[in-house]
């Protein structure tokens, strides 16, 4: 499973740099099995980085396996495993709108449809500096048991059941964020109510690839 997750981390972190989601060596990836956390290493240029560069430590932090010492965020990707049984996987992002958010303090109101699938709201956690047990508090704080929180003056960080699904949410915090930056710079958006919010929870429900049921075919 950690052979698997050292490789997945590798592949998702070029993809973060492909996708503009990071810049140079920013941001981090991990995930979780068990008691154990393959976590990216820290300032390993994502071009460049190998499977067995990623750093495997325990739930307490201290190092298992890897040739490199593991990314400066640790502590906030750990706090949010100890805070989230639930989850498996840890994206933090630099990403240019949903920085833009953060820099401003502002979360992100359910002013889309989209906006209910990673929380009711993206909210904002405080800031405080990279690396620290303050920054991973708030972000538990912040995030509860949503998807996805912005960190003030920072970044953002998602989180899921797998990489591939912590990925895609940090792809869909970013195309919110930039739609509702463009949006401000207009006006202030409509915002969903709460039954419409349920609405598109509900309907989420049956989205998404599966074998369709045909009728059968009656003559006359």
């Amino acid at each position: 499973m950690l052979a698997m997750a050292r490789s997945e981390i590798v592949v998702f972190g070029k993809r973060m740099l492909e996708r503009s989601l990071v810049t140079g060596t920013g941001g981090n990836l991990s995930v979780r099995s068990g008691r154990r956390v393959a976590l990216s290493p820290s300032g390993v240029e994502y071009e460049a980085m190998k499977p067995e560069d990623v750093a495997v430590v325990d739930l307490e932090g201290r190092l298992l396996e890897g040739g490199m010492k593991p990314t400066s965020e640790m502590s906030l990707h750990l706090a949010l495993y100890h805070a989230r049984p639930d989850i498996t996987a840890v994206v933090h992002t630099h990403s240019p709108y949903a920085c833009v958010l953060a820099c401003l303090g502002r979360e992100i109101p359910p002013f889309h449809y989209l906006v209910p699938l990673v929380g009711g709201k993206i909210p904002v956690a405080p800031y405080a500096c990279f690396g620290t047990p303050e920054l991973a508090r708030y972000a538990v704080e912040a995030m509860g048991e949503g998807k996805a929180a912005l960190l003030a003056n920072h970044g953002m960080v998602s989180v899921a059941g797998s990489l591939s699904e912590a990925f895609r949410v940090a792809e869909t915090v970013e195309f919110l964020a930039m739609v509702y930056s463009r949006v401000l710079s207009l006006g202030e958006p409509r915002v969903l109510t709460d039954e419409e919010v349920d609405q598109v929870l509900e309907a989420f429900k049956s989205y998404g690839p599966s074998r369709a049921t045909v009728a059968p075919f009656e003559e006359g």
